[in-house]
């Protein structure tokens, strides 16, 4: 029995390859692995979003560029990938919790908002003869969201909570976590550095850390942007405090180049 080329797997977002792969799907994620590094960091005081900002022109106005979006009062996430469908579902995930607030006079848990994300995420595969009765608006995607989101937010009963939601639409809970083009890197320095008994202002040093080493550019207060949720609230810092905690960061440290001095005259 033979099986036609890739290709052939490739038109369709709902269609397995023999191999079980969707490559739409996989298409997706490795739109993500071009955007812009972002970090999360949970402590018992609560969570730290950091994230690089691209900023192609120095005609560009920095503050347009939004990689960090509230999405209720005590949650909010930082994104990479393609920020056009990172507002889709930060807005569809913002319906929920207002509805949800309204509804039960409560907000709704983290985890329900992520869930909520996910279930969007997976908008492409329903057909549009699924959708749900009286949804006469809503559009079905024609392709999976290029686009992850580290969510993070306290809730009342639960604490300080960070989670994952990916292309494919699966979350997964962290302590710490890293997305976009450097996340390999980032993961790795979070594994050496990271520790649960951080505090929250040794969270932020070691977000901006971890992007200071693997941004290209220099970090500053314009090409970085950093969110905190703390006791219910979420905010984003203004550019004043994202320069007091790159002035109070640790000076880098320059490796030794043994190759350079080793046997020279």
């Amino acid at each position: 029995m033979s099986f036609g080329g890739k290709s052939e797997y490739d038109r369709g977002v709902n269609t397995f390859s023999p191999e079980g792969r969707l490559f739409q799907v996989e298409y997706a994620i490795e739109a993500v692995k071009l955007g812009s590094t972002a970090i999360g960091i949970t402590t018992k005081e609560g969570v730290v979003l950091a994230v690089e900002k691209r900023i192609g022109s120095p005609l560009i106005e920095p503050s347009s560029i939004e990689k960090i979006m509230q999405i209720a009062p005590h949650a909010g996430c930082a994104m990479s990938g393609l920020t056009a469908d990172a507002r889709t579902l930060v807005d569809h995930a913002r319906v929920e919790a207002l509805n949800h607030d309204f509804t039960y006079n409560e907000p709704m848990q983290v985890e329900s908002i992520v869930h909520s994300i996910s279930d969007m995420a997976l908008d492409f595969s329903r057909s549009d003869d699924k959708k749900k009765k009286g949804d006469k608006k809503k559009k079905t995607m024609s392709r999976p969201f290029g686009v992850a989101l580290l969510v993070a937010g306290v809730d009342a009963d639960n604490g300080p909570q960070l989670f994952m939601a990916d292309p494919s639409g699966s979350y997964t809970k962290y302590r710490a976590a890293a997305i976009g083009s450097a996340a390999e890197g980032a993961t790795s320095l979070l594994l050496e550095q990271f520790k649960d008994s951080m505090t929250l202002k040794e969270a932020e040093d070691l977000a901006l850390v971890v992007l200071r080493q693997v941004m290209e550019e220099k970090i500053t207060e314009i090409n970085v942007e950093v969110g905190i949720a703390k006791d219910t609230t979420f905010n984003t810092l203004s550019t004043a405090e994202v320069a007091t905690i790159i002035d109070r960061m640790p000076a880098p440290t320059v490796p030794t180049l043994l190759s350079a001095t080793t046997g020279s005259a």
